[in-house]
């Protein structure tokens, strides 16, 4: 993975060869942090970028592993990754950004808002954007991640085994993908479910008469302030963008997930950012700027309980302590893409990285510097 040497200059950066970059705005614990992330890089067990920002201080940023391992490109502080569903954020501010407008209410009924060609045939006439915003449409999913339901996909890449990747479009999903139960009333409770964001994105379409992810783009991403940002296909040549790659054996090729997710995001995922600019959007709604007090306050406020601890806003995850965020993963990633607020500390945790690799062990020792 590189040689990394010491830390030097006063600006507190550590030049790591040719293997990634550090940068923190303290001494102590952090330095602790930036050796350990680079101990897992060598032993192949982390390949991504962390920021972590209180205020105007950035307390870390760092980056450790391979943005492209077949050229030995290494992370940089402007490698952009995929979000996978971390990307929903930005699909329900766009809503709300209609809502803001008057042009959308959280009560309309989604058939009222979506044509039948494009929505689920089974939709129930009751299904509100409210529901779809909070998971609790009661619809099927076409990649189910409760291993309880019957939708249950193990493998979100076994979908496209059958189906080009590449013929997936923003506009939704294959025909042949759309069609899919009810499992439950509207309302009735939480259940995670891709389709419902799909669907979502389709709503913003509908109102705007552009394709969902150019609708994000304007109405999200630039007013953030999201420079780096955007929904690549993955057949374009980005200068930038890091490949995702497979698990593997020891003795295995590097493979990537080109052929595993779709070639282009719709509402449930596949924008690419960078960690600064994935903060940018956190504070952007947590001081009202993106979506006016009254939207940023529908946006964060405690609509369904997910469990003890956890309750679903709209399109964002609040924990007990009043932090806020989402995380995300594809094949190659799973669910191992995180970003969290604490509103009352203007606190900023950001991890993203492009291999599988176990989330818990970072993302506690970066909540213990804290």
């Amino acid at each position: 993975m590189g040689r990394y040497g010491s830390a030097i200059a006063a600006l507190g950066r550590v030049y790591l060869g040719n293997a990634g970059y550090c940068s923190s705005m303290t001494d102590g614990g952090w330095v602790d942090v930036e050796r350990e992330l680079h101990r897992l890089a060598a032993a192949d067990e982390f390949s991504g970028s962390v920021l972590v920002t209180e205020g105007d201080a950035r307390l870390l940023e760092c980056g450790a592993g391979w943005a492209d391992r077949a050229y030995d490109a290494p992370v940089t502080t402007k490698t952009r990754f995929g979000l996978a569903s971390l990307s929903k954020m930005f699909t329900a501010a766009a809503v709300l950004s209609c809502v803001r407008e008057d042009r959308l209410s959280p009560h309309d009924r989604v058939v009222d808002l979506v044509p039948a060609p494009r929505r689920p045939p089974p939709m129930a006439a009751d299904a509100t954007l409210h529901h779809l915003l909070t998971h609790t449409s009661g619809i099927g999913d076409y990649a189910g991640e409760d291993e309880d339901l019957d939708n249950y996909v193990e493998d979100y890449g076994s979908l496209w085994a059958d189906r080009p990747s590449y013929r997936t479009t923003s506009a939704g999903l294959p025909a042949d993908v759309r069609v899919f139960s009810p499992i439950m009333k509207p309302g009735f409770r939480f259940q995670y479910c891709n389709a419902g964001y799909v669907l979502l994105g389709q709503i913003p379409e509908e109102v705007t008469g552009q394709p969902v992810i150019d609708a994000i783009a304007d109405r999200v991403l630039t007013p953030a302030g999201m420079a780096d940002s955007g929904y690549f296909r993955l057949d374009e040549a980005r200068v930038d963008v890091a490949t995702a790659y497979l698990p593997r054996q020891p003795e295995d090729q590097w493979r990537t997930n080109v052929f595993s997710i779709p070639v282009v995001g719709s509402g449930d995922g596949g924008a690419f950012s960078t960690p600064r600019d994935v903060d940018r959007f956190l504070r952007s709604v947590a001081c009202g700027r993106l979506l006016g007090d009254e939207m940023t306050r529908l946006m964060e406020t405690r609509h369904v309980r997910v469990s003890d601890e956890v309750w679903m806003d709209y399109g964002l995850f609040v924990h007990e302590d009043g932090s806020f965020g989402h995380g995300g993963g594809d094949p190659g990633i799973r669910i191992e893409t995180m970003a969290r607020h604490w509103p009352s500390r203007d606190l900023t945790i950001v991890v993203l990285w492009n291999q599988q690799c176990a989330l818990g062990p970072v993302w506690e020792l970066l909540l213990a510097t804290t």
